[in-house]
């Protein structure tokens, strides 16, 4: 259950058709560019693939795909977080049993939220329970699930109480907290930072793994920052983690979710339209996006199909 994971592992979209429904075979090429560009792993259903927007059915759909597709070439991270006690377990049971996944994830409930470490420890006690020997990581990310206690308090109870707890996608900018929890009970949990702009940073407090959406479509980027940094090049990691701040502004300016996904058309892989309640971009800001990552630079350091 210790095993760490490590390098960037890539977040994808889901990809949709025109009127909202899954398009799977769209998976295979996403998979395709994935390994081309050195992405060590996938995280299926998380934020950036609108798992929570997704019916239970259509992310086993997903995963199962994902499973197809890629055999034994990423490993595979299931998110199996769901507002439903019962449905998250049902999702963690398939994903053990079903996908033999690396590993599952669960982020809190976000409409009745626990109300303590206590209580969340509990949610993701269940959780986990349902899938006893794949390891667990807790997926905390406050800013959508409105849920924010300090991570280190949550492994020390954590480590107590769910047996398979791996450790945790770690999507917030607390980087005191991060670093706490890297060195938690010296550095034995796997704490995957969550936050691309924040890259440089987390590898300089020990991190060695890192889980987001923009590793996608700009994989090269990202891997020029670790190779910098771990060859005692900081100016150069610097400057690599800087246009990684301005790629991540853009799409921020454009409304991050719909942008993130408009930016996989951009490098030649359509994954469709967002599902509703997050709109998509119009064909005007779709140019728009376009102009604004050419400008800066993006399509010099993108990721490629090979040929």
């Amino acid at each position: 259950m210790k095993e760490h994971l490590s390098g960037l592992i890539a977040a994808p979209h889901t990809p949709m058709h025109p009127d909202g429904s899954l398009n799977l075979d769209v998976i295979e090429k996403q998979a395709r560019c994935l390994i081309d560009n050195g992405i060590k792993a996938v995280f299926v259903c998380g934020s950036t693939g609108e798992g929570i927007s997704l019916s239970t059915n259509e992310r086993m759909q997903v995963v199962e795909r994902w499973k197809a597709v890629v055999a034994d070439a990423l490993p595979i991270l299931v998110h199996a977080g769901h507002h439903s006690l019962t449905e998250a377990k049902v999702l963690a049971e398939h994903a053990q049993n079903r996908i033999g996944a690396r590993a599952i994830a669960s982020l809190a409930p976000s409409y009745f939220k626990p109300k303590s470490i206590e209580d969340l420890v509990s949610f993701c006690a269940e959780v986990a329970s349902a899938a006893p020997e794949t390891p667990f990581y807790y997926y905390h990310q406050p800013g959508n699930s409105g849920v924010c206690f300090p991570m280190v308090e949550f492994l020390k109870i954590g480590a107590e109480r769910i047996g398979n707890l791996a450790g945790l996608k770690y999507s917030y900018g607390d980087m005191m907290d991060f670093g706490r929890c890297l060195d938690f009970a010296g550095g034995e949990f796997n704490i995957l930072l969550g936050v691309d702009e924040m890259l440089l940073a987390a590898l300089a407090l020990g991190a060695r793994g890192a889980i987001g959406s923009t590793y996608n479509f700009a994989a090269p980027l990202y891997h020029n920052i670790i190779k910098a940094y771990h060859t005692g090049d900081m100016a150069a990691a610097q400057a690599e983690q800087a246009r990684a701040r301005e790629l991540v502004a853009v799409l921020t300016e454009f409304g991050d979710q719909p942008a993130i996904k408009a930016a996989m058309k951009a490098i030649g892989i359509d994954c469709g339209p967002c599902r509703l309640p997050v709109r998509t971009l119009s064909d005007e800001q779709y140019e728009q996006l376009r102009a604004a990552l050419e400008q800066i630079g993006f399509f010099t350091y993108c990721s490629k199909l090979n040929a």
